[in-house]
């Protein structure tokens, strides 16, 4: 069987760790199997404040089976139905996508944050038959209801309201049996849509496979995982495959309980706390969670943890230096999207980690920096980063878009749309978006570093940087930075920002134009929407600073 229980094979160094991998993908599998062998009384699921309890892996099996029954018995779902699933961290959600396993179902996760225009497109366009949501959920679908000609019916976990029924009361209705479909590791499992930051959002396939297709990506910055006294936690919500497939669905195939994130707007101070409490030992947490963690303590320690990952953007050494300071650890970063995602990590525990690079790609995927015919570029070479398919890992396509799907290709190569170098090792250094690298005098500026050089300054908390339209230049940087609460947007602030760029980077590199805002516009999973900085600076909302 593919991994059973894990992955990575047991090694003494990272070397002898590739030397003994190799894939063997069953042509069977239903990867809600292995969720239900695990000591019934063991905690899946930790919840340290309401609405629910910490719920064992007992519960987690014979309540997913009274939802799997509810839903292919009481609602007549068939194999390949789509069912929303809006909730936030909470035992519920992990029932769900368990239940949707067992019976071939297909989850599409939808984001807490999500508006109305972003529900009703997915929900549309996936053609979701059943949502399974809270009341707040609820009461935001109700108004488009009307538009969403496939979906039958709307369940809430806070009981029947107007237009939604009672969870509970139907569940209760339902056996607590319910024998796994026999599923092709093929077969579609989830169907995440893309942050859409450049067109609208796609959906993403992903089979059975690619659940355990992500198990080497979790062990290899968490090594060695799982070890005993494990217990993870992510402040990423469960709908994004940061969340899902880098914390909850693994740490639950290996049997590791996962902490719920508090409900709420993520504070520093209490992830701080939540981790002395809650005797967390591995956390992923994405750059802004780690920046905003950084400005809150610069320098007070806070043991605890065993190891920390990261991604979703790249971190830069300011953030790794103060994490081994006050996080006690190395942050291993690693590296994916949706449709193919870790398969580039660092794993400070197996000796694979390098300034300025976000590691090298995880035993079993094959990834180069290749040109825009498909060809692998030399060794230091920007270019696009990318993985050859087939890949357990893989997604199997975008739903109901063809043409879109083979675009994502050229030749055996998947491109991830991002750039990057490789070195004579193997190391990738993330650059940034292939539209985000700003190309300033014939020199191609990667945003990454200039932002890992702002946030050294004393002054700044968070940056973003972008490419400015110039006459001369073409695009000269532009910074758009968030300050630190003890400074203020002073006379003479930007030009010591910009100094300090200038002086540790480059000429060309360094920002000259530079606005101070309140807060920088993300996505629903924490990344910079880089391409609504640059609409502000063709509008002219950008103040510029005193150019060299």
């Amino acid at each position: 069987m593919l991994g059973w229980p894990a992955m990575l094979p047991d090694a003494d160094n990272d070397r002898d760790l590739r030397r003994r991998f190799a894939w063997t993908v069953p042509q069977r599998l239903n990867w809600a199997t292995r969720l239900c062998v695990h000591a019934a009384d063991a905690p899946a699921v930790v919840v340290p404040v309401a609405p629910e309890r910490t719920m064992t892996f007992g519960a987690l099996d014979s309540r997913s089976s009274r939802l799997a029954n509810l839903l292919v018995h009481g609602e007549g779902l068939v194999a390949g139905d789509r069912v929303a699933i809006l909730l936030g961290q909470r035992p519920t959600t992990a029932v769900a996508h368990v239940a949707l396993a067992k019976a071939a179902l297909v989850a599409l996760p939808l984001f807490r944050l999500f508006g109305p225009d972003a529900l009703s497109y997915r929900l549309a366009d996936s053609g979701a038959r059943v949502l399974i949501t809270d009341r707040d959920g609820a009461e935001r679908v109700a108004p488009i209801r009307a538009d969403l000609r496939a979906l039958r019916t709307v369940y809430s976990v806070d009981g029947g309201t107007d237009g939604a029924e009672d969870l509970a009361a139907a569940m209760a209705r339902a056996g607590d049996r319910f024998t796994p479909c026999d599923t092709a590791a093929e077969d579609p499992a989830t169907l995440i849509y893309t942050s859409g930051t450049t067109g609208a959002p796609k959906g993403a396939v992903l089979p059975h496979r690619v659940l355990p297709g992500h198990l080497p990506g979790v062990e290899y910055p968490h090594w060695p995982f799982p070890s005993a006294g494990d217990r993870f936690w992510t402040p990423a919500d469960w709908a994004w495959i940061g969340g899902l497939y880098d914390v909850l669905l693994p740490a639950l195939w290996h049997g590791v309980a996962v902490v719920a994130q508090p409900p709420g707007k993520f504070d520093p101070e209490t992830a701080f706390a939540l981790i002395a409490r809650e005797r967390i030992r591995n956390a992923f947490l994405p750059p802004t969670a780690l920046k905003l963690m950084r400005a809150a303590r610069p320098d007070a320690p806070a043991p605890g943890l065993r190891s920390v990952g990261s991604g979703g953007e790249a971190l830069g050494e300011e953030i790794r230096a103060w994490g081994r300071q006050v996080l006690g650890v190395p942050i291993n970063e690693f590296y994916g999207q949706t449709e193919c995602n870790l398969v580039v990590a660092s794993s400070a525990g197996l000796g694979v980690e390098r300034p300025g690079a976000i590691g090298r790609a995880v035993p079993g995927h094959s990834v180069a920096v290749i040109d825009d015919a498909g060809d692998p570029l030399p060794p230091g070479t920007l270019g696009e980063i990318a993985v050859r398919r087939p890949d357990p890992v893989m997604f199997t396509g975008y739903w109901n878009r063809p043409e879109e799907t083979a675009a994502k290709f050229v030749g055996a190569w998947l491109r991830t749309g991002d750039s990057g170098t490789m070195d004579a090792d193997g190391y990738i250094a993330f650059a940034g978006r292939t539209d985000d690298v700003i190309n300033s005098a014939g020199y191609r500026i990667g945003p990454t570093e200039v932002e890992d050089c702002l946030l050294r300054h004393p002054a700044v908390a968070m940056a973003a940087v972008v490419g400015a339209p110039d006459p001369t230049r073409g695009e000269v940087v532009a910074a758009f930075v968030v300050l630190r609460p003890a400074y203020a947007d002073e006379p003479g602030l930007a030009g010591s920002v910009q100094d300090f760029v200038r002086a540790r980077l480059a000429a060309h590199a360094y920002p000259r134009v530079v606005r101070f805002v309140p807060e920088l516009p993300m996505t629903a999973t924490g990344k910079i929407v880089r391409r609504l900085l640059r609409e502000r600076l063709r509008e002219g909302e950008a103040s510029d600073a005193p150019k060299a």
